[in-house]
């Protein structure tokens, strides 16, 4: 009678040692720290700026300078080529795979093409700001910065319909008073900040503001145009942070960043480097591609998004 106690007694201990540790593994498996459940998000900025910029304005040629007052006119239609080909070539690419992106769009664009700005905003994009027009901030006073930003958003909403409420400025390069002019406007989030892998809050005289931090690491204009990248190597770049991200979202918030412009990651080769790289991150589980205000509202009021006031002494 003993042994059979004891070899119940050793069965009943088994099953909950085993029962807990099952337990443990799942829930390892399941936990998740992003409110909606997913181990990695991938935000996809698409830059619509064609028509917005200036003369002598960054292009393959840029070496080679044209005498000032002389039209460049290949370097026109370099940029012509975003709206031609490369916005409407990766509609379809997004409409393939059924995701959305964040589309910051320069206003003098949105005036130029309204019809691709319209597309953009009726296939369910996010339509967000990037100024009127390609331009300075960093050397605007507070007004004259106010009213750049606002005529820009109000610009694009006039013709989509849709009130950007986040933020990008000219080459990232916004000044002291950015974020007291985004927030006297009524916006949600910018993106011109490079200082982590996972969206923070920022204090703005004292109020809370969303930063969803942009990338140099996946961006084509940066690798591509920039370092001459090839198509492979961009390839490489984003599965090989796609990789260390996913693996690192089993144990903290993790978010990718991806930044294509019209005229270049709307190019033959890169939308099909993108569509290889989208249909490699959605083969994992707990992938999810979102909308950069989706995700900025999504934890603005989560107790678990970090806070960071770094620049508070600009933002106060």
């Amino acid at each position: 009678m003993k042994t059979k106690s004891i070899a119940l007694l050793c069965s009943l201990l088994t099953l909950f040692f085993f029962s807990n540790c099952q337990k443990t593994t799942e829930e390892k498996l399941t936990k998740s720290y992003w409110p909606n459940g997913a181990q990695l998000v991938i935000s996809v900025s698409m830059q619509f700026e064609t028509g917005g910029q200036p003369e002598g304005a960054e292009s393959p040629f840029s070496g080679n300078p044209l005498p000032k007052g002389n039209p460049d006119l290949a370097a026109d239609s370099w940029y012509r080529y975003g709206a031609n080909e490369g916005i409407y070539r990766m509609l379809d690419l997004w409409k393939k795979h059924d995701i959305k992106v964040t589309s910051h769009v320069v206003g003098a664009a949105a005036i130029r093409y309204q019809e691709i700005a319209k597309a953009i905003a009726n296939q369910g994009h996010e339509i967000a700001a990037h100024g009127f027009a390609w331009d300075n901030q960093w050397n605007k006073s507070y007004a004259d910065e106010l009213d750049f930003v606002k005529k820009g958003v109000d610009t694009v909403a006039a013709i989509t319909g849709q009130k950007g409420v986040g933020y990008n400025a000219n080459w990232l390069r916004r000044s002291p008073n950015t974020l007291k002019v985004l927030q006297e406007l009524g916006f949600l989030y910018h993106i011109d900040d490079l200082s982590r892998d996972e969206p923070f809050i920022t204090k703005v005289n004292g109020k809370n503001f969303v930063v969803m931090p942009y990338t140099i690491r996946n961006n084509d204009i940066v690798n591509i145009e920039g370092k001459k990248w090839s198509p492979d190597q961009f390839l490489a770049q984003l599965k090989l942070e796609f990789d260390q991200l996913y693996a690192e979202g089993a144990t903290k918030r993790r978010m990718m960043s991806v930044s294509l412009h019209d005229r270049i990651g709307g190019s033959p080769a890169i939308v099909k480097v993108m569509d290889e790289f989208i249909t490699y991150a959605k083969s994992k589980p707990g992938v999810v591609f979102m909308r950069k205000d989706a995700i900025a509202k999504m934890v603005q009021n989560d107790p678990n998004t970090p806070i960071d006031n770094a620049e508070a002494k600009y933002n106060n």
